[in-house]
């Protein structure tokens, strides 16, 4: 282990696949042997009944981003056991996951079911797509989309529920009051440094406006 301070400040680091090993058991034959390299009938279930997916990426340069995507259940699409396909419906168009995708053709995936712990990895390759063949899969629930994400599988794999359990994730008697909550509107305000006399809450409600608008859009005509 180094034991000098790094440059941000931390110190005794560990620098070596090595190093790393010697802090932690191995895992489990079970755990070694879950992955699998193709989208199998369990994982096809799993991504059928899910409303809700973090999307993870990195541009060429390696700066990473993780961008939730969410809809009905089954919002993101099975074409065969290698490739998904996921709609990119209306957002706020800085397109940082599509802007590192055609950088870094890579993608790592984590697929949530509201209420069930475990949650379901894919990595694979990643592709924006505007096939148009793609694109009319999604007719039926949305409206179509201008392009979406097309995924080819490495491997899938089940993640256990700890850190959903540790963090009190689907136990709303463990979640936070409304009031001891910080101010989204308050922190966007101070992010994007506005002059503006709207407080807080204001803003939220200007947001909750805009989530409306915006959603609605989604919808087919």
């Amino acid at each position: 282990m180094t034991s000098t301070t790094s440059d941000l400040g931390f110190r005794d680091t560990i620098n070596s696949l090595a190093e790393l090993t010697e802090h932690y058991r191995r895992p489990s034959k079970l755990v070694q042997s879950k992955a699998t390299p193709v989208i199998d009938e369990g994982c096809r279930d799993f991504i059928a009944s899910s409303t809700f997916v973090l999307v993870g990426t990195a541009s060429a340069e390696g700066y990473q981003d993780v961008s939730p995507k969410g809809g009905p259940a089954g919002f993101v699409k099975v074409l065969d056991e290698k490739r998904l396909v996921i709609p990119d419906m209306n957002g706020n168009n800085r397109l940082d996951s599509l802007r590192n995708i055609v950088e870094n053709p890579r993608v790592g995936l984590l697929f949530l079911i509201p209420g069930l712990g475990e949650t379901l990895r894919i990595n694979g390759g990643a592709y924006i797509t505007t096939d148009p063949d793609v694109l009319d899969v999604f007719a039926d629930e949305l409206r179509r989309p201008k392009t979406a994400i097309g995924v080819t599988v490495d491997e899938g794999y089940i993640h256990c529920a700890k850190a959903f359990r540790r963090g009190g994730m689907w136990t709303p008697d463990e979640w936070p009051a409304t009031t001891q909550r910080p101010s989204v509107g308050k922190i966007l305000i101070d992010h994007a440094g506005y002059q503006t006399d709207m407080s807080g809450q204001e803003f939220e409600d200007f947001l909750e406006a805009s989530y409306v608008e915006d959603l609605a859009a989604d919808t087919p005509e």
